[in-house]
């Protein structure tokens, strides 16, 4: 498709879950000419390496404005599988049975009194579990349990299928894709964006979303805020569980095991500054092996399949960044997810098209915006 000869209303720079949430959301409100540039492939970096948990409860200490942005998102899946579903077919794999967080130590104890308290006070839902209901729940879980926490609206999905619905429900709305493309900067003239320079060529547009996950850095023009968007690396371990040992989500504070409909059990993952390098380590699916066998001595006897590594978007922060740049207009940010792009993707789309389309900076964006950081400085 030779896309570089046209002019676009709103170029996309980035094709993951993000990039493509937001890309199907600003075609449904009626925007014609949309681009999405990716320099792999749709959904082959972050997202399809996710465990695809949306678990805000099981994951937060305390109820901030991101944890407030994590549950809204979560809270709008079942719409959003449905609606994905009746355009495509495809089934995400949305599961409701709940999240487990167990506590093994005195210590992890204390942190789920904690978690169950604050949780409680802000009227959330969460069941405070023994050893033993935990147990009669889960009968694969360790003999060593202390206790336990059950977070029913915690939940998961397929993020493999999920990229395979966005992207198939793109298409169908018509929206243009570049792939195997990378973006270098944006061209800006008079404080406005007013195409990209990719490594095909100039693309025009009037709009720019920089969704570029861990390299969106790499596309940051010296006019921009920069968010030091950093590459942090997480390792995860697939297992063959046929038939299934558990049918939660459940979580330690070392780890957690994921289970899926098609027999695979994952099991993550880790927290490394290593760069760009995706490589598998020994150290990394030892401790990962380690953490998924204090949940369950079961998992001793399943086959190990296979191992793979992604690259979470990091922003200096932590909190991803969200919404349009005040220093040049038509420049829009969502990126910065980190380890909730699966779980937030339903959210940004939602307030991304608000912001393009509506030209409405809603309230739970203004802590994400990308201008609480400083402008590239150029050495």
């Amino acid at each position: 498709m030779n896309a570089l000869s046209n002019t676009f209303d709103v170029a996309i720079i980035g094709g993951g879950v993000i990039g493509l949430g937001v890309a199907r959301a600003l075609a449904q409100r009626g925007v014609r000419d949309v681009l999405i540039v990716e320099r792999s492939s749709l959904g082959a970096e972050a997202s399809s390496a996710a465990a695809g948990m949306l678990a805000p409860q099981a994951e937060a200490d305390t109820a901030d404005d991101f944890f407030q942005l994590c549950c809204q998102s979560r809270d709008l899946y079942p719409a959003f599988a449905q609606s994905l579903y009746a355009e495509t077919g495809i089934d995400i794999e949305l599961e409701t049975s709940g999240t487990l967080y167990l506590a093994f130590t005195e210590e992890d104890e204390r942190e789920l009194v904690k978690r169950y308290e604050w949780q409680t006070r802000a009227g959330l839902e969460v069941e405070q579990l023994s050893a033993s209901t935990a147990k009669l729940l889960e009968p694969c879980i360790s003999e060593r349990v202390c206790a336990g926490l059950r977070f029913p609206l915690d939940t998961q999905v397929e993020n493999r299928r999920l990229i395979s619905a966005l992207a198939t429900a793109n298409e169908a709305l018509g929206v243009n894709v570049l792939t195997g493309v990378s973006v270098d900067s944006l061209n800006i003239k008079r404080n406005r964006v007013t195409g990209i320079e990719t490594s095909r060529g100039f693309v025009a547009c009037e709009k720019v979303v920089i969704a570029g996950g861990a390299w969106t850095s790499q596309v940051i023009n010296e006019a921009l805020p920069n968010p030091r968007i950093e590459p942090v690396r997480g390792q995860m371990v697939s297992f063959e569980a046929t038939p299934q040992i558990t049918r939660h989500v459940i979580y330690s504070p070392r780890g957690y095991v994921v289970p899926r409909r098609d027999g695979r059990l994952l099991a993550g993952s880790t927290t490394e500054h290593a760069g760009f390098d995706k490589r598998v380590t020994a150290a990394g699916v030892q401790s990962i092996v380690t953490s998924a066998l204090e949940i369950s001595a079961s998992i001793a006897r399943l086959p190990l399949t296979s191992t793979w590594a992604g690259l979470r978007p990091r922003a200096a922060d932590g909190l991803p960044v969200l919404g349009p740049c005040a220093e040049i207009a038509g420049v829009f940010y969502a990126t910065g997810h980190y380890r909730n792009g699966i779980l937030l993707t339903p959210i940004t789309a939602e307030l991304l098209v608000r912001a393009i389309v509506d030209e409405e900076v809603s309230p739970p964006l203004q802590i994400f915006l990308p201008d609480r950081f400083q402008l590239v400085t150029v050495s």
